[in-house]
């Protein structure tokens, strides 16, 4: 089999955006899979994703519950899972 016979059936892949807003400026914004981080702890106090904004460079921490937290690992977010030290 070719290379060209096995990909012949696949179609482009659109890279996945997440659209998110920034606390600080209030800004609006699509961002790569690259630009976000995802910590999964113990519990949902320790679970959470971040960014850098775009708009004013601000750090951004917000909260991830399970369907966040599902729609970024299927995205291609980075993983981060934290141990408990309990």
């Amino acid at each position: 089999m070719t290379v060209a016979a096995a990909f012949a059936g696949m179609k482009r892949v659109v890279p996945v955006v997440f659209k998110a807003g920034c606390p600080d400026c209030r800004g609006r914004f699509e961002l790569a899979a690259s630009a976000l981080r995802l910590a999964i702890g113990a519990s949902s106090r320790t679970t959470f994703y971040s960014f850098t904004c775009p708009e004013c460079g601000a750090s951004v921490r917000k909260p991830a519950g399970e369907r966040i937290v599902e729609l970024l690992t299927g995205g291609g977010v980075r993983t981060l899972r934290l141990h408990s030290t309990v």
